[in-house]
């Protein structure tokens, strides 16, 4: 039997299971397990802690600590904008590494946290995504042409502007967006490999780099998503997409499998 301390914690109920390797002994178990494996147990709802994916924080040669993030199907993702601010909660709150401002390797390269810390305890983090990229407009050919902005923020997006927000298809990461003025957008995700979500970080970066790209909004926006708002602000070409936003520990626990 296999025992595993963890630490659950959400953004906006974007939640999942996290895990301490700075732990020797956790992180001795943790190289040997199957991590594809584990997240899908740990992830079902039903049967297991129940989450949107598995985070192992990790120690870092490059950075203050490394983030790996396993989705709910047990594939491996580049980015969440919402576990990292989750984990720099956790690094300095649990005295990992008790900074203001955190550094932060992911698949998707280092990324900068500075943290709103209020009576010991990290209320929101604000964290550089990095510059976002894109390929211009694309569309969609089926019966009716569906044109869709695809964006990158260290991982891959579709954006889609709507009059209304539809129901979500799954496998791949999508935003529907609908523009309610020059400072608000209402958006919907869904998330490759973990279907929809009620938040995620780097889709609404993607949709707000987009609505800033063709002139829908001004240059900071809030994008209000099903579990919470988030606070975005890109400057322009060249510039790095900030993202301001919670971070809540749900519980702690062990979780046991054979």
């Amino acid at each position: 039997m296999h025992t595993l301390s963890f630490i659950k914690m959400h953004g906006l109920g974007n939640d999942y299971v996290y895990i301490d390797c700075f732990q020797k002994t956790t992180a001795q178990l943790i190289a040997k397990t199957d991590l594809t494996a584990l997240s899908m147990r740990v992830s079902d709802r039903h049967f297991g802690v129940g989450s949107d994916g598995l985070v192992l924080i990790m120690p870092s040669d490059e950075a203050d600590a490394k983030m790996r993030i396993f989705n709910a199907d047990g594939s491996e993702a580049q980015m969440c904008g919402n576990a990292i601010r989750c984990v720099g909660k956790y690094l300095y709150e649990s005295g990992v590494c008790r900074k203001l401002r955190l550094f932060v390797e992911t698949l998707a390269g280092i990324r900068a946290l500075n943290l709103q810390v209020v009576d010991g305890r990290v209320e929101e983090v604000t964290v550089n995504m990095g510059l976002p990229q894109w390929n211009a407009d694309t569309f969609l050919r089926g019966k009716d042409p569906i044109g869709f902005t695809a964006v990158s923020m260290g991982n891959p997006h579709a954006v889609f502007f709507r009059d209304s927000l539809p129901q979500l298809p799954v496998n791949t990461n999508v935003e529907f967006v609908q523009v309610r003025n020059r400072h608000e957008l209402d958006v919907r995700v869904i998330e490759r490999g973990s279907g929809e979500t009620l938040a995620c970080g780097t889709g609404a970066c993607a949709a707000a780099v987009a609505a800033i790209w063709h002139g829908l909004t001004e240059r900071k926006v809030v994008v209000h998503l099903p579990g919470g708002d988030l606070q975005i602000r890109w400057e322009g070409n060249e510039q790095p997409v900030f993202m301001t936003g919670p971070a809540t520990e749900v519980f702690r626990g062990e979780y046991q499998w054979s």
